[in-house]
């Protein structure tokens, strides 16, 4: 069966993150293996947006509310980051992280730091004309799909 150039494209996609994220998992697991990738990146993205909250996380991460609010009390509990409010605001509570949790976002730092240096030969020779195409692709595509997924956090946000 011959593939249209669509479905090659998806294939390829799909090929390519597979073998990104086994050959990244192997680094990732022997230094940070104590903690998952979705705590990892959860850490991450705590340690970029001062005053996170469930509900930014949830969007940022596509997950429920609850599903966050078990990652993040897993998180305190192992003493990576801390719950925290604003004196101007007794309801709601913020997540940032601890000297513990800055350490593993140093580590991941430093292993996508790793993985930009061992990919850079790739990029050496893409024209800004190319990263213009592949970027208004992705987010052409990403903008679709948006489509798809907000009623869905829509009906979760009232569900």
């Amino acid at each position: 069966m011959m593939m249209n150039k669509q479905e090659q494209v998806m294939l390829e996609f799909r090929q390519l993150f597979t073998k990104m994220a086994w050959l990244n998992r192997i680094k990732m697991e022997d230094q940070l293996r104590d903690h998952k990738p979705s705590e990892v990146h959860c850490i991450e993205y705590i340690g970029k947006h001062p005053d996170c909250n469930v509900t930014r996380l949830a969007e940022n991460f596509y997950m429920t509310r609850s599903a966050i609010s078990k990652m993040t009390k897993k998180l305190m509990e192992k003493g990576l980051i801390e719950s925290y409010q604003k004196p101007d605001n007794k309801k709601e509570i913020y997540f940032k992280l601890t000297e513990k949790g800055k350490d593993i976002e140093h580590i991941h730092e430093r292993l996508h730091r790793e993985f930009q240096e061992r990919d850079a030969a790739v990029f050496e020779h893409i024209t800004d004309e190319q990263y213009d195409s592949m970027l208004a692709f992705i987010h052409n595509y990403s903008q679709h799909l948006d489509q798809y997924i907000q009623p869905v956090n829509r009906d979760e946000a009232h569900g």
